[in-house]
């Protein structure tokens, strides 16, 4: 057999993200069970409290996964007899261009949740937190991809995240925004039962299924 007739390879199953969101939401917001609903596999409306964070830089969302793992070593073996995996992070970075609450929120570190700004001149000022970054959020990365059938949404969710590294920020006139950038890593929600979770969806995706060997439930 030929290896032309032993290949499998798809230009359609080849996704990219077109645009993209991040939202977050209070850590007391509902959180979320699906992406989308109905026959057409339409994008639902997201839970109150739930907010864009507006334009992010060219670079968009990027997610990490770090692992570490402890090995056991055996006389008379040239590689690990065991090996047990006893850490498994995630993490969201992500620069925002936009200067508002919930980027200066997340940035600072500091809950504004009711911070107002003053009566007369409507000047707006942020302590930093004497210890920063313990504030909890549920964080929802929503890409999207384009294809005949329509849109595909390709999600990451983080049901407990919380800002664990602030980038820096710098103030000058090269052609670029103020910077709010942040890393948020997930924890475990034990209502849940997980740190992290992939959703994939959308009419193009649904179109898609017996192509992506996805079993389809009847029921």
């Amino acid at each position: 057999m030929p290896y032309s007739a032993l290949r499998d390879k798809k230009t359609e199953l080849i996704r990219k993200a077109r645009d993209g969101s991040v939202f977050a939401a209070p850590i007391t917001a509902a959180g979320i069970t699906n992406l989308t609903s109905g026959a057409s596999a339409d994008l639902i409306t997201l839970p109150p409290d739930w907010e864009d964070v507006g334009f992010m830089t060219t670079a968009g969302a990027s997610y990490g996964r770090e692992t570490e793992q402890s090995d056991i070593n055996s006389f008379g073996s040239v590689e690990p007899t065991r090996s047990d995996i006893t850490r498994d992070t995630m993490t969201l970075q992500f620069s925002m261009q936009e200067t508002k609450r919930l980027t200066v929120e997340l940035a600072s570190g500091a809950d504004l949740s009711s911070t107002q700004a003053a009566v007369t001149t409507g000047e707006f000022s942020v302590e930093k937190p004497n210890v920063p970054g313990f504030r909890y959020y549920r964080v929802l990365g929503l890409f999207v991809d384009e294809t005949n059938d329509g849109e595909i949404y390709i999600a990451r969710y983080m049901p407990r995240a919380r800002v664990t590294e602030f980038a820096e920020q710098a103030f000058n006139n090269d052609d670029e925004a103020i910077l709010w950038g942040v890393t948020m890593t997930g924890f475990e929600d034990s209502t849940v039962g997980y740190s992290h979770r992939w959703i994939f969806g959308g009419p193009g995706w649904l179109a898609l299924l017996n192509e992506m060997g996805i079993t389809q439930a009847t029921s």
